[in-house]
């Protein structure tokens, strides 16, 4: 189990090198939910993710000798995108698995800070499997995008930042795909507030988390295609579960068409850009799914940006 200690820790190991991303806020916005809403806008981070957070304290924790061996993981985008910018500036090499179905954009960015990619198919293929193989084959370091004690430290800051300059907080929202970020954001959270209640959001198809919470144990689903492609994941992670089970209060979902609204209402009234993934919560929200959410003050994850002009306007052109 990850503590505030280790989040606070990676606060401190990547200040200055991630950025100290805004807190949004909007009266349209409140008045739509009923709430006081605070978003923290991971949308502009580097690399247009949260994920840069726990890639960079990941690097940033390796010995000189593990950073000379490269590092590997399996990504959509957004992890593959942050190790490799993450590697790059820490003078080591990146090689990522990525989707034959990820989106072009995040393939090109991946590409564009010097990684190595190799392709492989999400439906067919077990991309654990791919990654153990791929680490044993070449002697490489695994940054694993959520199950990996420093990465969920990393993203944790997330949580820790907008309390800090949002204030207190009722209710957390965070968008759920392998854990990391609501693991880290619920430790740190949880810590901080004792009393904040801490919800996760999943895409309907991609329900693995809320099924899990609801087994009490780690359950598999078919991975069905979904716009929020960040979060097409078949089981929650081996390490992020247990935190999830200890310190999440519920997981609520949000339809394909929720997503595009709340992507629309952020760049209509907020002129910011979301990914589908990166207004998941928000979603979820604006569509009334989160019991007893309103007169509460409520922080909500816009975990990402990464979305092309072209995808961003075919979404929103056909809601």
């Amino acid at each position: 189990m990850i503590s505030l200690d280790d989040v606070r820790a990676a606060a401190a190991r990547i200040d200055g090198i991630a950025h100290r991303t805004p807190v949004l806020t909007s009266r349209a916005l409140d008045e739509a939910t009923g709430a006081t809403v605070f978003l923290k806008a991971e949308n502009l981070q580097r690399v247009g993710a949260f994920k840069f957070r726990g890639a960079c304290n990941a690097v940033a924790s390796l010995s000189e000798e593990e950073r000379g061996c490269g590092v590997a993981t399996v990504s959509s985008g957004n992890h593959a995108q942050a190790l490799a910018l993450a590697a790059r500036l820490h003078g080591a090499r990146a090689t990522i698995l990525m989707p034959e179905d990820a989106p072009a954009g995040k393939v090109a960015a991946t590409a564009s800070h010097g990684a190595e990619i190799l392709r492989f198919n999400r439906y067919e293929e077990d991309r654990e499997a791919l990654l153990a193989a791929l680490v044993a084959e070449r002697g490489l370091v695994p940054v694993h995008p959520y199950d990996d004690a420093r990465v969920m430290a990393g993203q944790g800051t997330v949580a820790l930042e907008l309390i800090e300059d949002a204030g207190p907080l009722d209710l957390l929202l965070v968008c759920v795909g392998g854990g990391g970020l609501i693991a880290g954001c619920a430790t740190a959270a949880k810590a901080l507030l004792p009393d904040i209640e801490v919800i996760g959001v999943e895409p309907e198809v991609g329900d693995d988390v809320k099924r899990s919470l609801e087994a009490g144990e780690r359950v598999r689903i078919p991975v069905e295609p979904t716009i929020a492609d960040g979060q097409q994941l078949p089981t929650p992670g081996e390490r992020t579960f247990p935190v999830i089970q200890e310190r999440v209060d519920g997981v609520v979902l949000a339809a394909d068409a929720e997503i595009v609204t709340a992507m629309r209402f952020l760049f209509e009234r907020l002129k910011t850009v979301a990914e589908p993934s990166g207004a998941c919560a928000l979603a979820a929200l604006l569509a009334g799914r989160v019991p007893g959410a309103k007169g509460r003050r409520i922080g909500v994850t816009i975990s990402g940006g990464n979305v092309t002009a072209e995808r961003f306007a075919h979404l929103v052109s056909a809601a």
